[in-house]
């Protein structure tokens, strides 16, 4: 009767690596290691590459992509226009009743013509003057023309004495978010961070998301500043909002033969995949395959009409040389980086499962005998 059981667990020992208990990814490339498919097949869906030489050059030559045309603007483009609640200086020379009507005591800003709601401003003799949306040139320009119908040459000058109707938002890891007014002074990307108090130290700089008109643009402040890479640093406009994501929400999972599965945050620098290796404590020599480590992706061109929903990298770590191959492979938030495990350690699972049936089974054989 032994004999009758142990022979069918023999050989389904000899099978041990094709129904090992736990997770698998095959190194042979994208299989299924189920005996049963499932109803609908996906892996004509996933797209296999290697770890090789090509990433290494990749990585290299690789740069930042540079932001839209629409976002690479010269100071040049820029043009400050007067808007609502803006207040004017006005100064007409050899005129003081004119530019100071209120006194010399107070400042500009007190003393000065404030845009209302209507985007104009009154002044003496002319009147009401429309200036919501004209340069300070244009203003001086017209102020100057009706004046003249009562003086004689008026030498005018118009400027901003305070800037109220134009701002910019700055919120994330920054050390003081807040709104921050927008001056006749060109403003661009490191000039906001550094009004905003710089940036904290988990602030993830590499993606820095400029929000213009309900689309969302990322930059690389990491770029501009290691790199004096000026095409990220962008020049701003009115209503733009400046997000500085946290790098601790952009995060990758190490799961498999490894040291401590863990959840990596990928903070202001980014992984690359050794370091998300070295970070979990390494490989587990007695379990892992070497040639068994692989990155699971979601697809960039992941979608309904879509070919490809995931891409799957692999990386065989037995040569030396894959280590400098993964250092060169960054990760992106997301990632599952996931190490298999050897054939051997796949059929020891077995055997350690199969083996209390077996001693069971010797120990009931035994007793048997005992008894007779």
């Amino acid at each position: 009767m032994v004999l009758r059981i142990l022979i069918p667990l023999a050989l389904l020992v000899l099978q041990g690596c094709a129904f090992a208990p736990g997770s698998h990814i095959s190194a042979g490339g994208w299989t299924s290691d189920y005996k049963n498919q499932p109803e609908e097949d996906f892996s004509h869906l996933v797209k296999v590459s290697r770890i090789g030489p090509a990433n290494l050059r990749e990585a290299i030559v690789a740069e930042v992509p540079l932001p839209p045309e629409e976002l690479l603007l010269k100071d040049s483009d820029f043009q400050y226009r007067i808007g609502i609640g803006d207040v004017l200086q006005i100064t007409v020379w050899d005129h003081p009743e004119l530019t100071i009507p209120a006194g010399s005591e107070r400042s500009s800003q007190e003393s000065g013509n404030v845009v209302n709601e209507n985007g104009d401003i009154y002044y003496p003799y002319i009147g009401y003057v429309n200036v919501a949306g004209k340069t300070t040139q244009k203003v001086r320009e017209e102020v100057a023309e009706r004046l003249s119908a009562y003086l004689e040459s008026p030498q005018v000058d118009v400027s901003v004495a305070a800037f109220r109707s134009q701002r910019i938002y700055v919120s994330g890891a920054v050390d003081e978010p807040g709104v921050y007014p927008l001056t006749n002074v060109p403003t661009r990307l490191v000039d906001a961070i550094s009004q905003a108090g710089g940036l904290e130290e988990n602030g993830d700089w590499r993606h820095v998301i400029l929000t213009r008109n309900g689309r969302d643009y990322t930059l690389s402040l990491k770029d501009v500043f290691e790199k004096g890479n000026k095409h990220h640093n962008v020049l701003l406009k009115s209503g733009d909002v400046i997000n500085v994501p946290l790098g601790n929400d952009r995060k990758v999972f190490v799961l498999g033969e490894v040291a401590k599965t863990q959840t990596l945050p990928m903070g202001r620098n980014g992984l690359s995949l050794a370091e998300a290796i070295s970070n979990v404590g390494g490989l587990n020599e007695r379990q892992s395959s070497a040639t068994g480590v692989f990155v699971v992706r979601r697809s960039e061109e992941a979608g309904p009409d879509s070919d490809t929903l995931i891409d799957l990298y692999q990386l065989n770590l037995k040569d030396a040389t894959a280590m400098v191959m993964a250092d060169s492979f960054t990760l992106e938030n997301r990632d599952l980086v996931y190490v298999t495990a050897a054939p051997l350690a796949r059929w020891n699972r077995v055997v350690s499962l199969l083996v209390p049936s077996f001693t069971a089974l010797f120990l009931g054989d035994r007793a048997l005998n005992l008894g007779e």
